[in-house]
Order: structure tokens, then C-alpha cells, then sequence
């Protein structure tokens, strides 16, 4: 199929491990023989308007190969407080671009929001178009005053939508008012890239004490992800495992106070920061530690429970969106607290539990890209048939 992707969740020259499991995909999907057109506008600020990140995307050029993906960087005037106007400004010109070359068979908006507002104008060209839904781009825009209207009327004018979970597609459903009309399409884990390593190997390769409990938070330090709650509950932890340690993979606006809060709780020492970093060194991070703790409020399906089964490492999350659909059948891994002395009894009854690393691994075999290709291919074909 031509397929053009309409984005905002892509790596970037300055941003190299942002929306690297959306770049997975569409990499496996134009291995499977589609013809792609991405696009992924990104914000244009007059000078000294638009926060500071944004500056580092004036050296991103209007064309990039991202691994071997070629996407296209339309600009489109982006002004403060202006929500639902930027985004229909990143949307139409999105469309603009997608429609210039040649013709689509099909349109798809990877992270619904902004660009479900593309349906009209595709409707108006006779492009069929599924929006596809992966966490916050439906559930924190669907909960903002202004923004749910315009993102259940773009999927009404879609009529075709996916998700990655099945939550997340409960509320894009009710969104769209047509229960049942979304389909599943799953995220995938690499699992030749995510597979079981032997700790202790892993531990020296990182520089890691080879003794003591390793918990694990991967992710943005973002208030959805929560990691505030990680640090507590392993403050907890902590007073009853002196050798225990914790470790941040990711970076984030939180990242400083989370700092000066491990030094005022004493754990200065046993707390780690890594950073965002590739995945050939993430897998040894996923090696080295005995559970991974997830505290996020909100999520789709986090890739890092994925990528932590596939390792065959324990994981410990609170109950949010679709992470309780990959920990099915796995007792004492999903909690529904927020109280850290009672994540933090949860996590220690996790650590003390004999894990079989090849059994959790076993979890991942359903969760491949092509298993997730195919789940995309047969919602792209039946929007392209007109089927409901």
C-alpha cells in the first residue's frame, strides 16, 4: 500500500531516542513492501516566542533519513496558549505535504493528536484515514477543556481508528461514539535486540555492584511517569535492604529535583542516573537489575514492560491504561496503591520471589513487530474498503 504518515512522535538529528518504537514500526512496515510518505511537521516560534527545547529543532532540516526512513519536517507557525490553532496549523500542513507527491491509498495519524485533525481535509480529497491512538495523545487531550470536541468530531470524520491497547480503545470508542469500531494494534518489541543476559556480566559492563538488588525505572522524568513515587517507594525499600540500589534510565524536566531529593532521603549513593541511552546498552541495563518499577499515572502500553519480559526481568507497575493487559497471569505485578510504603512491601515481595527468566521472556513471543504489522495492515485495509 502508499501509505502516508502523519506524525509528531519520530527520533530526530537532535533527538535521537524520542518515539524510537514508532520508528520501529514503520521501519518493519516498509520491509514488508509499503511504499511510505512520513511526515512529521514540527513547530515554527517567532523569535524569543515558544519554550526553550524548541531551539534545537532549527538545526533539524526540512528532510531527514532517520535509520533509513526518509520523513519530511514541514514548519507551521506554532503561538503560545493557542492550543487547538496550533494544532490545526500542524495538521493542515501536514495534509498539504502528504497530498503534494503522489496520491495515497491510505492516510494514517501516528499519535492522534494533533493530526486526527486531518480528516476533513482528507475526506474532502477521498483519502481514507485512520487515526491511531497510543496514551496521552488520546486520554490527556480527551481530559482538556476545548480539546475532546475537536478530537471526537476528527475521529466521527475518520470513522476508522486504532490503538495499542485495549483501553485506550474503550475511550477512543466512546470518543468517536461507536462501540467496538476501533482496533487493536499492538505495539511490538525487538526481541533479537531485548533478550536474557547474565546479570553479572551485565553488572560489570555497566560498572555495577555485582551484589545487591538492582530496581529499574526507565522512561521520561515526567510527572505522568511518576518517578517521584519510584524514588519514595525505594526509599522505603531501601531502610530494610541496605545494598539495594535504583537507577534512572531517561532524562526529563524532573530529573533535578529527583536529584536533590535522593540527596535529602540520603540515597545519593545508591541511586544511579543513566541518562537516555541506545538500546544495545539498554538490554544490559534491563540484565543487570532484578525488577523494573513502573509508577506512571497514565500510560498506552509501555514498550518497557515489553522490553523487560523479553529480557526475562520481573516488573512491578501501578495499574494505568494498558499496562495491567501484558502482566496478565503474573501475580503481585500489578498494584493498584499509590502509597509508597505499600509499593514498596510489593516491590520487596517481587525481589524475594524466584524468577524464571526464560519463562517471562516466553510472554514476548506474541508481541513481535510482525505480529503488530499485520494487526496495522488489516486496519489500513479495511478503512481502504470502507468497511466499519
Amino acid at each position: 500500500m502508499r501509505i502516508a504518515v502523519l506524525t509528531t512522535l519520530l527520533p530526530l538529528s537532535t533527538r535521537p531516542r524520542e518515539g524510537v518504537f514508532a520508528l520501529r514500526r514503520w521501519q518493519h512496515m516498509r520491509r514488508r513492501g509499503h511504499l511510505l510518505h512520513v511526515v512529521h511537521p514540527l513547530p515554527w516560534a517567532p523569535p524569543g516566542i515558544g519554550p526553550r527545547a524548541w531551539r534545537e529543532l532549527g538545526a533539524v532540516g526540512a528532510r531527514e533519513t532517520v535509520e533509513g526512513l526518509e520523513v519530511e519536517h514541514p514548519r507551521y507557525v506554532h503561538l503560545p496558549g493557542r492550543h487547538l490553532a496550533n494544532a490545526r496549523r500542524a495538521a493542515a500542513r501536514g495534509v498539504a505535504v502528504a497530498l503534494a507527491g503522489e496520491r495515497p491509498e491510505v492516510a494514517i495519524a501516528d499519535y492522534a493528536w494533533p493530526m486526527a485533525l486531518a480528516a476533513d481535509a482528507l475526506a474532502e480529497a477521498g483519502v481514507p484515514f485512520v487515526v491511531h491512538g497510543r496514551g496521552s495523545d488520546v486520554l490527556q487531550v480527551a481530559g482538556e477543556a476545548g480539546l475532546a470536541a475537536p478530537l471526537a468530531a476528527a475521529l466521527r470524520r475518520a470513522g476508522h481508528w486504532c490503538a495499542v491497547s485495549r483501553d485506550l480503545l474503550a475511550r477512543m470508542d466512546e470518543l468517536g461514539g461507536a462501540p467496538g469500531r476501533g482496533r487493536l494494534v499492538a505495539n511490538g518489541v525487538d526481541t533479537t535486540t531485548f533478550h536474557v543476559r547474565e546479570r553479572g556480566a551485565c553488572r560489570a559492563r555497566l560498572g555495577l555492584p555485582r551484589e545487591g538488588a538492582l530496581v529499574l525505572v526507565v522512561g521520561h522524568l515526567i510527572e505522568r511517569k511518576d518517578p517521584e513515587l519510584a524514588l519514595a517507594a525505594f526509599a522505603r525499600l531501601a531502610e530494610r535492604q541496605p545494598d539495594a540500589r535504583l537507577a534512572f534510565v531517561g532524562r526529563g524536566p524532573l530529573e533535578g529535583a529527583l536529584r536533590e531529593a535522593a540527596r535529602r532521603l540520603g540515597l545519593a549513593e545508591r541511586v544511579t542516573w543513566a541518562g537516555e541511552v541506545a538500546p544495545e546498552v539498554l538490554v544490559d541495563w534491563y540484565g543487570a537489575a532484578d525488577a523494573l518499577l513502573l509508577t506512571s499515572r497514565r500510560e498506552g502500553r509501555p514498550n518497557v514492560v515489553l522490553e523487560a519480559l523479553a529480557c526475562g526481568r520481573p516488573v512491578l507497575a501501578t495499574a494505568a491504561g494498558g499496562t495491567g493487559e501484558l502482566l496478565e497471569g503474573l501475580p503481585g505485578s500489578l498494584v493498584e496503591t499509590r502509597e509508597p510504603a505499600a509499593l514498596a512491601e510489593a516491590l520487596a515481595r517481587l525481589l524475594a520471589r524466584p524468577v524464571d527468566p526464560l519463562a517471562l521472556r516466553a510472554r514476548s513471543a506474541g508481541f513481535g513487530w510482525d505480529a503488530s504489522c499485520v494487526a496495522l495492515e488489516a486496519c489500513l485495509r479495511e478503512a481502504v474498503g470502507g468497511g466499519a
